[in-house]
């Protein structure tokens, strides 16, 4: 099974703009969902959006509009891009294989 790495988080002021990579260890071009959650602090992990090997994606009603989620199945990446960030998008995000492995998880700070 692959393994996943998340990076490209940090810190960014309110209505600025990110982009997290997920790197596999493997091809994904296989795998058919990929997902982004996130936790922030003092709550429980939540769903920020998903995408299908076929690029149908779906997103949480907090961030759609605002992120992108999209896969370079060549480079072996998953992508959420984020835009017109706000305080309370600040969290540990984490990718995912549905039903499968996840990544560590890579710290978004946006500041007030």
């Amino acid at each position: 099974q692959v393994h996943l790495l998340e990076s490209g988080g940090g810190l960014v002021q309110t209505g600025g703009s990110l982009r997290l990579s997920c790197t596999a260890s493997g091809s994904i071009s296989g795998i058919d969902v990929l997902e982004w959650y996130r936790r922030a602090p003092g709550k429980e992990r939540e769903f920020v959006g998903s995408i299908t090997s076929a690029g149908v994606t779906d997103y949480a009603e907090s961030v759609k509009d605002r992120f992108t989620i999209s896969r370079d199945n060549a480079k072996n990446t998953l992508y959420l891009q984020m835009h017109s960030l706000k305080p309370e998008d600040t969290a540990i995000y984490n990718c995912a294989v549905r039903g499968g492995v996840w990544g560590q998880g890579t710290v978004v700070t946006v500041s007030s």
